[in-house]
């Protein structure tokens, strides 16, 4: 007879009420962002109404023993005896409705979910002004278990007003209805309750299998439901800081920034990689949990120190100084705000990074600010942690390993060194170019460009704007025209040449002020260029032909030779400006290498 890893047991919903009060069964959802709509409550509680079963709940034994303190809080509150695996926002409507506990919504903002009845045909809807008057409903069941009595009478009262006559027989059917309503605190729950020794991949295994909306479980979600069970403070701290992040603090300091809103499951990952130097998360719950990896024994003490590297990395993590002196790391190398980010990945794992520098091998900050910059700059450029992320921050984070504390020099040296490997010759004068080659709005090979023009200061074309202004976190453009295809898109129709992957290739795009935008209208190059280039003269002309990557004579070429000879281009204009940079990475500021930044890139490449 084979092993069942589980019990079957049936709950009434007051039973389960009561013991998320009490804490017997962790529901840490209640203060976190709620992501069912109200109409998905409303339709939740009609089909338990009607006595449709509304799915299994799936539970998980903690394996604390009785009175054991979560770890790390003065209060020493009580570890719950089961964790939410499947059912959470179901539990979190429940409660939060019986009780009329307010929910924290997506934009971190408390709410209470109300939801009305009408009595006479059984009908439920999610409140609003106009049921508010409707005296045929109740506008906010909660009242039905907070004062039925009171909230029977009040609402047979409004009823009789807005009625001529309610007889006896109607006042007992809709009573009736009422009381059925009530009662649904008894509804009964199937619960499956997952043993204590059930590691966490059969227990996702076992999510997915009973779970029909198809929702996956990752290695984040186990770590941040055992943080529930012996550390709920710690998971609040990250949570309450995605919170602040999210909108400017008028109270004081703040992780609030232009760059990233940060989840608690991005933040997790940041402190994982500081705390254990690991990037995967498979076996970080075994650790938190107190396994030895080797043994298979688990141990309490075991945990609270695990938990305990955890809680140091994590207050670094958090810490404000820390946070906003990372991210001026990203301004260094020239990236403005969300905006220019296409890899958040990229922007957490060079935080981890950055926060082992500083940590553990003691960089100063002017230095650690350069160092970071160019790793970012690479990291993002290249995709680096596009594919297989965890085993990309993995690996660079072994590579530090045999590193002694304190030895800044190593650190630096080693970040440097990954930098020029993915930097080589062959990078800057194929591989980018190649990458250049597409109309994606978010390429990073077109984020690197608007990062090395406003590192190089760079003027709008025909213009003395910066292009920084336009790429300012503040600057909300009214019409999205700052970017001008240098050949129209009705000039290349003209010509036979359709379709948006074509017309608006990265290297047929350059920024112009929008008057400039409308003035040269659908022109061929041929026709604005030579009137419009005579606004520049001298150096700004060279300037301004360099920073916008334009070959010489390039209004003239076809255009096909155009974008080819324009992608190089760009790519010459990266490399110069690649932050920090000393030989072999580049140079920063001038022209290019050459005497004459076009000719000599023109010959280059």
């Amino acid at each position: 007879m084979a092993v069942t890893l589980f019990k079957d047991t049936t709950y009434n919903l007051m039973n389960l009420i009561d013991d998320i009060r009490r804490g017997e069964i962790g529901l840490p959802e209640i203060q976190r962002p709620f992501v069912w709509p109200a109409s998905k409550v409303r339709d939740l509680f009609d089909s338990m109404y009607k006595g449709f079963p509304v799915g299994y709940l799936l539970f998980w034994f903690t394996g604390a023993e009785m009175g054991s303190r979560q770890i790390g809080t003065d209060a020493k509150e009580t570890v719950p005896r089961l964790m939410i695996v499947d059912g959470q926002q179901r539990l979190t409507s429940l409660f939060a409705v019986l009780t009329g506990t307010p929910i924290v919504t997506k934009h971190y903002t408390e709410s209470r979910i109300r939801i009305a009845f009408r009595p006479d045909d059984a009908r439920f809807e999610v409140t609003d002004a106009a049921i508010e008057r409707d005296p045929e409903f109740i506008a906010d069941i909660t009242q039905v278990w907070r004062s039925y009595r009171d909230t029977t009478r009040g609402y047979f009262a409004r009823l009789k007003q807005h009625r001529e006559e309610v007889d006896r027989a109607e006042e007992d059917r809709l009573d009736d209805a009422i009381d059925r309503l009530k009662d649904l605190a008894h509804y009964p729950f199937k619960a499956v309750e997952l043993d204590s020794a059930v590691d966490e991949e059969r227990v996702a295994e076992i999510f997915v299998r009973i779970n029909s909306e198809g929702v996956t479980l990752n290695q984040a979600d186990f770590i941040l439901t055992l943080m529930s069970v012996w550390w709920d403070k710690g998971r609040r701290q990250l949570e309450e800081f995605s919170r602040a992040a999210t909108q400017p603090s008028p109270r004081g300091p703040s992780p609030f920034n232009h760059f990233i809103q940060p989840s608690p499951d991005q933040l997790l990952r940041v402190a994982v990689g500081l705390a254990f130097r690991r990037g995967r998360l498979q076996h970080v719950y075994s650790l938190l949990r107190g396994k030895d990896l080797e043994t298979g024994v688990v141990s309490p003490e075991r945990r609270d120190e695990q938990f305990a590297v955890l809680r140091d990395a994590q207050e670094s993590v958090l810490d404000l100084t820390n946070w906003h002196e990372f991210l001026k790391c990203l301004t260094r190398a020239g990236f403005r705000s969300s905006r220019m980010i296409s890899s958040e990945n990229a922007l957490l794992y060079t935080y981890a990074l950055w926060l082992v520098g500083r940590r553990d091998f003691g960089v100063d900050l002017p230095r650690l600010r350069d160092v970071i910059a160019r790793w970012f700059f690479m990291a993002h450029t290249t995709g680096r942690y596009t594919t297989s992320p965890e085993s990309q921050i993995e690996g660079d984070l072994n590579r530090l390993r045999d590193l002694n504390p304190g030895d800044a020099s190593g650190f630096c040296e080693r970040l440097d060194r990954e930098v020029a490997t993915a930097f080589t010759n062959d990078y800057w004068a194929i591989s980018l170019p190649n990458r250049l080659d597409t109309a994606a709005a978010k390429s990073p090979a077109l984020l690197a460009y608007w990062a090395a023009l406003n590192l190089l200061d760079a003027e709008l074309l025909f213009a003395t704007t910066k292009v920084s202004t336009l790429l300012d976190p503040g600057v909300t453009p009214i019409r999205n025209i700052e970017r001008h295809h240098l050949f129209p898109k009705q000039y290349l129709e003209s010509i036979g040449i359709t379709g948006a992957t074509r017309t608006n290739q990265i290297a047929n795009m350059a920024f112009v002020d929008w008057a400039d935008n409308t003035a040269i209208s659908s022109r061929a190059p041929s026709h604005y260029w030579p009137e419009m280039s005579t606004r520049l003269s001298g150096e700004r002309l060279k300037l301004h032909c360099y920073w916008h990557a334009l070959p010489v004579g390039w209004e003239q070429l076809t255009y096909e030779e155009f974008l080819d000879r324009r992608r190089h281009l760009i790519a010459r204009v990266i490399r110069d400006a690649f932050p920090n940079a000393a030989p072999p990475f580049g140079i920063r500021g001038s022209p290019g290498r050459d005497s004459d930044a076009n000719q000599g890139a023109d010959r280059r490449w």
